[in-house]
């Protein structure tokens, strides 16, 4: 499988995002039209989630009434691929761009069938993702989303929905991706490639074929967050203390509170509930009050952490791991205060650029974000060859991307408010470190670069192959029109 088709695979799963919820309950009534004894495997899953697009119209994901919705395409497992998702699936594509190669009604339910393996193989496995794990992604989408939108209000009318609702939307598709995910990491965690066979990819490959580095650079960023009034704070405690309330005195339960109001993405539409976690894993301030809570029936005081204030509930402890169930509430920050921080970074820059400090003691003593400060206010992620501050301008927060564009090696910017990885309000001014150009790649300047690639075809041949290995062993029908489709993965046709 070909870089093209990769990157064609995960676009054409990304709009599986369309179908779930559409035939939640269609699905379990047609499965009876092509099902025999079969392999179990496990539920559709659509991967990373495309990007708002204000040229692109708003797509109606209800099929028409008179459309035929309800024909078993395929049935791979126990689990049958509907018309009506291809259909959805497809109407998805063009309104994000996507172009399908062939035709639809093969490639489609193809790429489906395939998510259905890598998940019936995540279940095998026991692999598992946390609930911190999907809530720490569907926050940064939504952040991704309302900086695209311009604002929250823009983002609901956009998508017809509160952000509530998107967060539990996404909740159950995004544990999808990460279990797709992490099962495909597993499959080829144990492949490798030596500096010689880099070398030997590097000299064979065709000139024009050799990969374009994009533009890479480094940034620093000084960040600081807007004073949150002492008015807003009372607020989210009343509400909190009121809900405390109502679940001593029996009117409700804490479960059902916390579906209703609290804004963790991760845990409300699970009642609040959290998985089994060890104190390492929790904010250190919730963890305290959690881990002393002895009293399932009892309500913690109010504590707070970076994320916001949380009432918690005990439901078990095992050893050194507990499970409990929280309601999560943040305050808002007023646009007078992001405004008054606004103006108190620009004047932090203006000193920077009159030399009266530097940049990196500027992060060092001002910034808030405890990462970037430790690091003189670089910048960094995890890649996948390990951790680095060079950024392609795609990986870089949106806001900043959109300062970054623009400057000059040593510029600082003007003030700007953003929402961080933690869904808050920030303002930040940054600096632009170093850029190197796009260029092609050399084995001398970007053996790195080379590496990956030829450890991104090793990687895919292996899952192509693993794939077709897969699709022996599971029962799959399809109905008769689907059998002459030119697939890409061999095995299908049974």
């Amino acid at each position: 499988m070909n870089k093209q088709r990769v990157t064609i695979f995960i676009a054409a799963a990304a709009m599986l995002l369309a179908v779930i919820g559409a035939n939640a309950n269609r699905g379990k009534a047609m499965q009876l039209a092509l099902k025999t004894d079969t392999t179990e495997v496990e539920s559709d899953e659509p991967v990373s989630l495309p990007e708002l697009s204000e040229e692109k119209p708003v797509v109606d994901n209800t099929p028409p009434e008179h459309s035929v919705v309800d024909e078993v395409m395929w049935v791979v497992g126990d689990e049958p691929i509907l018309k009506s998702d291809v259909e959805i699936m497809r109407l998805q594509g063009e309104a994000e761009g996507v172009t399908w190669h062939g035709d639809p009604d093969c490639s489609i339910p193809e790429q489906i069938a395939v998510q259905k393996l890598f998940l019936h193989q995540a279940a095998i496995d026991s692999v598992t993702v946390t609930e911190s794990e999907i809530a720490q992604n569907i926050e940064m989408q939504i952040n991704r989303w309302i900086q695209q939108a311009g604002s929250k209000e823009k983002l609901e009318e956009y998508k017809k929905m509160t952000v509530a609702q998107m967060r539990q939307q996404l909740h159950d598709d995004f544990k999808n991706n990460q279990l797709i995910q992490q099962m495909r990491e597993k499959l080829v965690s144990d492949i490798s490639v030596t500096p010689s066979e880099v070398r030997k990819f590097f000299r064979d490959m065709p000139e024009d074929s050799i990969p374009f580095v994009p533009t890479e650079v480094e940034v620093e960023i000084v960040t600081k967050q807007p004073k949150i009034s002492q008015e807003e704070i009372n607020r989210v405690k009343n509400d909190l203390r009121e809900y405390t309330e109502r679940v001593t005195s029996g009117e409700t339960s804490f479960a059902t509170l916390a579906r209703l109001y609290s804004e963790d993405p991760g845990s409300s539409r699970q009642g609040g509930e959290m998985d089994y976690v060890g104190r390492g894993m929790l904010d250190p301030a919730f963890a305290t009050v959690a881990f002393n809570l002895t009293d399932p029936k009892k309500i913690s005081k109010i504590v707070e952490s970076e994320y916001g204030f949380h009432i918690i509930q005990l439901i078990d402890k095992r050893g050194d791991r507990i499970k409990v169930r929280h309601i999560l509430r943040i305050p808002r920050v007023s646009p007078e205060a992001t405004e008054e921080m606004r103006l108190r970074l620009d004047s932090v820059a203006d000193d920077i650029r009159a030399k009266k400090l530097t940049f990196e003691e500027a992060a060092t003593y001002f910034s808030d974000d405890k990462d970037t400060r430790n690091n003189k206010g670089l910048m960094s992620f995890n890649a996948e060859d390990g951790r680095t501050s060079r950024f392609q301008m795609k990986d870089l927060p949106t806001e900043v991307a959109r300062e970054v564009e623009h400057m000059e090696v040593g510029d600082v910017s003007k003030a700007f408010s953003m929402v961080n990885e933690k869904g808050k309000t920030v303002v930040a001014v940054v600096k632009l470190k170093s850029r190197t150009p796009a260029h092609r790649a050399t084995i001398t300047e970007d053996y790195q670069v080379m590496k990956n690639v030829v450890l991104q075809k090793m990687r895919a041949d292996f899952l192509h192959e693993w794939v077709v290995n897969k699709i022996k062993t599971t029962y799959v029908k399809m109905a008769d029109r689907c059998k002459s489709c030119k697939f890409e993965y061999e095995g299908w046709i049974k």
